[in-house]
This record gives C-alpha cells, structure tokens and sequence, in this order.
C-alpha cells in the first residue's frame, strides 16, 4: 500500500528501525487499521471486543521484530487502542511501537494506547515507543500510554520510551509484575517546551527471588513545561532495584522527580538518586569556544544528553 507523504515523514519519526510493509506489521492510522501482515513466529489478530490487537509470539521467534505503529493526520480524532503481547517462552523480540500526530486543524488530538506484554519463561523483549508531534495548527496534541508488563521466570524485558517534540500533553502510567530472575531495564527520555505538561507514574513490583531492575530516565524542561515523574520500586522478594532520574532545567520550566523505594522483604535491596540542574557553564563556554553560538551549543549538550 502506498502511504501518503505525511504519513511516511511522521513513521520516520517515530520508527527509526524503519518502518516496512514487510515481516510482522500493522499500522493504525487515523483510528482505524490501515495494513497488516504476519510472519512465520508473528502472528496479529484483530480485536473483536474491542478496537486493538492481539499480537502472538511464537517461542521459535529469534531476533525478530514486529511494528505496530500509530499515525493520526486529522484533527480532532480521539483515538484509544488496547493492544495485547503474548510472547511465548524462549523468544527473542524487537517490538517497535509509537505515536505520531499531525494536527493541522484547531481541534484536540489524542490518543491513548493501552498495551499490556505477557512475557514468558526465560523470553526476552526489547519494546521501543517513541511519541512525536508537529503540525502548523493550534489543536493540542495529547497522549497518554498505559503499558503494563507481566514477566515470568527468567524473563526479560527492555522498555525504550521517548518524548522530544510537539507533544502538549501526556500522562504516561507503567506498572510491573516481575517473577524469579527476570530483569527489567527501563530508559524514559523526555524533552518539553512552551507550555508542554508530562506526568509519568511508574510501579515495579519485584515478586519473585533474584529479579532485579534498572529504571533510568532522563529529561529537558524549557519554556515554562512541567515535568513530574514518580517511580516506586517495590521489593517483594529478594531482588536489587536501583532508579536514577536525572533531568536539566531551562528557562521558567518546573520539574518535580519524586523515586520513590519500597522494601518488603529483608532481601530486597533498592536504590535510588535524583538530580535536577540547569546546564553546565563550563561544558557551554568550552562548546562556544569552537565557534558555536549559545543556541547551538545548547543543543549539542542536549542531544548527548537525551541518547
């Protein structure tokens, strides 16, 4: 199927894998599935309840990936999708997902994706989402993901978000159940400007002995955005947790980190660190001192940042 240009400049945005009608693939666009196509270990089944899918991963899939991503081109859409991950035992998958808005009107555009992974016995899973807006018109641009994550025994699972443009609000809601020996490692980038709102609430339980997670995010205030973000830790079993939230602040921009550690068992060892400061002089007059202005050098220190 040949996409329109709009369409295929705002994949480029959100899928940086490269989105092909190849492979395991579906693609929801304006509210509605536009194309589909399964593989040999992928297979995705269309809701019947409800609008979404079910994705199917067989064990024998191996470095494979599937693409599921969403694209809104008109305004005014309201648009929420439930999609289910059902990966079998001993998988290896890439699962690449998103959201991309063009708003040219003056109506409200949303989207909420609710997407839940069943993660089997000693699977691993890379999940990527990356959230973009853009558009010359003046109709916010909203999203609001909810990803809840089951993950068996020796299970595990990489969450990759980003959020770095056009995006006027989000409130993003994580939770996950971790069973012996699985491993989660979570990467949250986030960049707001002008009068941007982001709200991320995350909640990790650690239920079985020797799992262990990795919750790092990472953010840029400019404008006068506001940024909360709140993960808790809770361990439940014998297990080790460690957050770091780091963010940069700009301009009249606010933003609040509150990690949050909860040890239920004598075993559980959880740490956490918080950092919030504005951007370093000496890394800026060292970058101006090659020729680049202010803005330019701001940038450059902000892109290594949010990588």
């Amino acid at each position: 199927m040949e996409l329109d240009a709009v369409t295929s400049n705002v994949l480029k945005a959100i899928d940086t894998n490269g989105f092909k009608q190849e492979g395991a693939y579906n693609l929801r666009y304006n509210g509605q599935a536009l194309c589909h196509g399964d593989s040999e270990h992928i297979k995705i089944r269309r809701k019947e309840d409800k609008p979404g899918v079910d994705v199917y991963i067989s064990g024998e899939a191996e470095g494979e990936q599937v693409h599921i991503p969403v694209v809104i081109s008109r305004s005014g859409v309201t648009d929420v999708v439930y999609n289910d991950f059902y990966i079998e035992e001993g998988a290896d998958v890439v699962i690449v997902a998103g959201c991309g808005i063009h708003n040219s009107g003056c109506n409200e555009t949303r989207h909420d994706g609710i997407h839940a992974f069943h993660v089997g016995k000693n699977a691993k899973v890379v999940y990527e989402e990356k959230h973009y807006g853009e558009g010359e018109g003046t109709g916010e641009n909203i999203l609001n993901p909810v990803t809840q994550i089951y993950l068996g025994e020796g299970a595990s699972f990489t969450l990759d978000t980003a959020q770095i443009r056009g995006v006027d609000s989000t409130k993003r809601r994580t939770d996950v159940d971790m069973g012996p020996g699985s491993r989660l490692m979570v990467m949250e980038k986030l960049m707001t400007h002008d009068r941007q709102s982001a709200i991320s609430n995350m909640e990790v339980r650690m239920n079985g002995d020797g799992s262990s997670a990795q919750i790092v995010s990472r953010s840029v205030a400019k404008g006068t955005s506001r940024q909360t973000f709140h993960p808790n830790a809770v361990g439940n079993a014998l297990c080790k947790a460690h957050i770091q939230c780091d963010s940069i602040i700009m301009d009249d921009a606010q933003v609040c980190s509150i990690p949050e550690i909860d040890a239920r068992h004598i075993d559980a060892q959880i740490i956490h660190e918080a950092a919030i400061g504005r951007i370093n002089t000496e890394q800026l007059l060292k970058l101006r001192s090659f020729g680049m202005t202010e803005g330019e050098a701001e940038a450059v220190i902000i892109d290594n940042f949010l990588k």
